[in-house]
Formats: C-alpha cells, sequence, structure tokens
C-alpha cells in the first residue's frame, strides 16, 4: 500500500488545501453535513462506507478542525459532527464542483441534485470569479504570484 504524503506544510494553497480535505470520502462527509446529517449511522447510510473508513475519516475532519463533536441533547452518550467555522467556509468550493458537476457531467435529461436558493427555491446562479472591478476572469485571466518567503521571530 502506497503511503500517503503529506502536503500540509507545501507553499501551493491548492496542494495544502487537499491535505486538509484527505479525499473523495471526506468531501463527501463534509457535503452530508452541510446538508444537515450529524450521526455517525446516518453518514454510513448515506454514503454507503465501511464504519472503519468512516471513522477514520470524521477523526481526522475533527483533527483537522473542519469538523467538531458535540453531545446529543437528552444525556444520551452519543456525539453528533458539526461543521467548524472553518468546515463551513468550503461551502463554496463544495458548491462551484457542484456546479461543475451539473454543468459538464450530466446529459440533459439525466436525473440529478440541484443547489438551490433556500429561501425562494430557484437554481443558484452560477459562481464566477471575478476581479476586484468585477469584471469575470476565466483561467487564462488569472496567474499565480509566489509570495515572498517571511522571517518570523526578532
Amino acid at each position: 500500500m502506497v503511503k500517503r504524503v503529506s502536503f500540509m506544510h507545501a507553499p501551493c494553497p491548492v496542494a495544502r488545501s487537499l491535505d486538509a480535505i484527505g479525499d473523495w470520502w471526506s468531501l463527501l462527509i463534509i457535503r452530508d453535513a452541510m446538508e444537515g446529517i450529524r450521526r455517525f449511522s446516518a453518514f454510513q447510510s448515506s454514503l454507503g462506507i465501511a464504519k472503519g473508513m468512516l471513522a477514520t475519516r470524521l477523526r481526522a475532519l475533527v483533527e483537522r478542525g473542519i469538523l467538531e463533536t458535540q453531545a446529543v441533547s437528552g444525556g444520551s452518550a452519543y456525539r453528533e459532527y458539526v461543521l467548524t467555522a472553518k468546515g463551513q467556509a468550503l461551502h463554496i468550493v463544495v458548491a462551484a464542483l457542484r456546479q461543475w458537476g451539473e454543468a459538464e457531467l450530466y446529459g440533459p435529461a439525466e436525473r440529478h441534485s440541484l443547489l438551490v436558493d433556500a429561501q425562494d427555491n430557484v437554481p443558484v446562479e452560477t459562481l464566477i470569479l471575478r476581479a476586484a472591478d468585477g469584471r469575470s476572469l476565466g483561467w487564462t485571466d488569472t496567474c499565480v504570484v509566489k509570495l515572498p518567503q517571511t522571517v518570523s521571530g526578532g
């Protein structure tokens, strides 16, 4: 089995983000948490994932500060998994992946889920990357600038 390489100290934000999220199971867990799932058994039922694998992914997401556990009300020994502020900030990432999938991976008549505005139940507008002046930006309109390394201490 290939050992997973850590990108936690990589200078690339994409690599570091993927390291924090973990893998596709973890992103699906995050998606389910955003849809209101909180209990281990509900995650397992939704995803069809093995208990050991789910436990490992949930533990990693808690360790990375994306999920936290809370006691279930009523004095039960059960714990629920809820998104932290860091986990909630992934909403835009999940929405962008969803919209890309809707546009690129389904035929016109193929059934799929749809992200809608909860207030009026209409589809959410397609996310657009914008410049500071409001222009929409495509992938050829952007570039990556490496920031200089800062020296800490003193």
